[in-house]
């Protein structure tokens, strides 16, 4: 399971993603588009140590040496601009991520991406007015991108987790359940354990 940090500033924000990770949380996006280089070398300093492999930097990639982390996500406009290509991305790199809106644009692409958001697959709780235009379980059934798994993201809460990893998709990516939630721990891990629910029912 996958969070997508705040991208405004939320009271007591460090706490609570030091305490998302200490429950297990699997990745940790940093998404802080408004953030300046030096804030968000602040920010990351927050972070235990220990959870830097957990981490996931969208911006200011460049200081990732400095910080050991080496997992980078790509919007699909920097993906799509040949200026910044992901591909010819020279910095340490273990893991790369990017965002995607439809099957086809998924199943384009190249195969160093280890997975992809494809959204919004229900109606956004972070974003107002933002719909899914087609049914992305429906779409899913054409997908022929088997090398990177493929994250929902769009609406995903403690309701609708198991049928949307029951459709085919590999994980799910939380960001307005969490933070439009009074108690975002207590959401986390109710999500979490919906989600390993499914996991160990399929091994």
């Amino acid at each position: 399971m996958i969070v997508i940090s705040n991208p405004f500033f939320v009271e007591d924000e460090i706490e609570m993603l030091n305490s998302l990770l200490e429950e297990g949380l699997s990745l940790l996006h940093i998404r802080k588009p408004d953030f300046s280089e030096v804030e968000m070398a602040q920010f990351i300093h927050q972070i235990k140590l220990e959870f830097r492999n957990k981490m996931v930097l969208h911006n200011h990639h460049h200081l990732a040496e400095d910080f050991g982390i080496n997992r980078f996500h790509f919007s699909e406009k920097e993906r799509k601009s040949t200026s910044n290509d992901p591909a010819r991305f020279s910095k340490p790199c273990r893991s790369k991520s990017t965002s995607t809106h439809s099957i086809e644009d998924f199943n384009s692409l190249e195969n160093d991406f280890e997975y992809a958001f494809l959204s919004p697959v229900f109606k956004s709780i972070s974003k107002e007015n933002y719909y899914p235009e087609i049914d992305l379980f429906e779409a899913l059934k054409s997908k022929t991108n088997s090398k990177t798994k493929v994250i929902a993201l769009g609406g995903i809460n403690a309701e609708n987790i198991r049928k949307t990893l029951e459709n085919g998709f590999d994980d799910i990516a939380l960001l307005g359940s969490l933070w439009n939630n009074e108690n975002p721990l207590k959401q986390f891990k109710l999500c979490q354990k919906i989600a390993l629910s499914y996991s160990q029912s399929q091994v």
